[in-house]
């Protein structure tokens, strides 16, 4: 099987440029920070400016999915190649659920997704890992962002009800009384609600939609899931994509990673059992992040979020993505470079890059278990 998987790999690795286009992520000319440095025996290149051990590590890694965590990736690849200049990290951010889908396949080396395996997707995942099954590893946690354009309006407040009749079609205009509850003294005005979701499945949605029926049961009666289930509203491919619909729509309102409220989008402070509501940042999502369970089995670091919480600050729409790999029977021409990269991503120096780019480093907890299991990886 590990031949087969090998293989599939190797099809594939020709086309990678021409698949991901634009979105390969590549670090070149002045991009290039240097330090990466080779010893006089010929051994592992390591960053002079740095902690990243390259190890025996080359050639190229092709991965895919999850859009939520393109620009970490953006970033840490950028600081990873210009260390280990012999490898070529090729990740498309086509959403969670098509890059769970290319793995067990066995067409990529990672996946990367906004929610933890599914059992049935763990147990398919033996056919492309060697006696062995695919394992979740947090690595990139924050908040889901509501971005929204009402003209005139600066400053928004909204509950889990109200969002849930926002996103069910049931609230269709600003100035609706659920809102102007929340916003007293606000200057609402009567403009249309345009709702958009993603219309790819997103790991993005479906954290959205388990906070939304996890914290508004009464109003959401969707089941959930990667793919939209909701009536009515509108749709755009990927959170870049829906974040530039709300960008360019009067009325309009989304989900996406905080990454990407940018250009001038304004964001919604979401009202939970604390006090006060709750600002998107980096700072509170790491707060609800640290009050998160392990609920996977052995090495699988799959995590519980609480999306009602009542700590102060603690912003509720929160996700954490995950590095979906084997944890036996990854191709042995791939996994030194995948083991130095993750070992870099989820080491002090590539959480440390988080916060900056919108992003909640791990708790320091989870970040132990994960390096470990990194290390373990075979």
């Amino acid at each position: 099987m590990k031949l087969q998987r090998k293989n599939r790999l190797r099809a594939l690795s020709l086309g990678a440029v021409a698949v991901s286009g634009a979105l390969a992520l590549t670090a070149c000319g002045s991009d290039d920070t240097g330090g990466g440095s080779t010893d006089a025996s010929g051994g592992a290149q390591t960053a002079a400016a740095g902690s990243i051990a390259c190890d025996d590590a080359k050639g190229e890694v092709l991965a895919a999915g999850s859009s939520a965590q393109k620009n970490a990736i953006d970033a840490w690849v950028k600081n990873y190649q210009a260390a280990c200049k012999d490898v070529r990290i090729n990740y498309n951010p086509k959403g969670s659920g098509a890059g769970i889908t290319n793995f067990l396949q066995g067409q990529t080396a990672f996946a990367g997704s906004d929610s933890a395996l599914k059992p049935e997707e763990i147990t398919e995942s033996a056919k492309v890992c060697e006696n062995s099954q695919a394992i979740d590893l947090p690595m990139v946690g924050g908040p889901i962002a509501l971005g929204y354009n009402v003209p005139g309006v600066e400053n928004l407040v909204l509950d889990a009800p109200t969002l849930a009749k926002i996103f069910d079609d049931k609230i269709k205009t600003w100035d609706d009384e659920a809102i102007a509850k929340l916003n007293p003294g606000a200057d609402l005005p009567d403009t249309k609600v345009q709702a958009f979701h993603r219309s790819d499945e997103s790991g993005t949605t479906d954290n959205f939609t388990k906070y939304l029926k996890d914290a508004a049961p009464g109003d959401w009666k969707y089941e959930g899931g990667k793919a939209w289930q909701a009536k009515g509203g509108q749709s755009a491919q990927g959170s870049s994509g829906v974040a530039q619909q709300v960008k360019e729509t009067p009325g309009a309102i989304s989900y996406f990673e905080l990454s990407y409220a940018k250009d001038g989008i304004k964001t919604v402070d979401v009202k939970t059992d604390a006090t006060q509501p709750v600002r998107a940042t980096s700072d509170n999502a790491s707060k609800a992040i640290a009050a998160a369970k392990i609920v996977g089995k052995g090495k699988d670091l799959a995590l519980e979020l609480d999306y009602t919480p009542t700590t102060e600050g603690a912003y509720p729409i929160t996700l954490v993505t995950y590095e979906i790999l084997c944890e036996k029977g990854n191709d042995p021409e791939t996994l030194p470079a995948v083991k130095s990269f993750l070992t870099y991503i989820a080491g002090e120096e590539g959480q440390s890059l988080l916060s900056s780019n919108g992003y909640a480093p791990l708790p320091a907890e989870i970040a132990t278990k994960v390096r470990e299991t990194i290390a373990s990886l075979s």
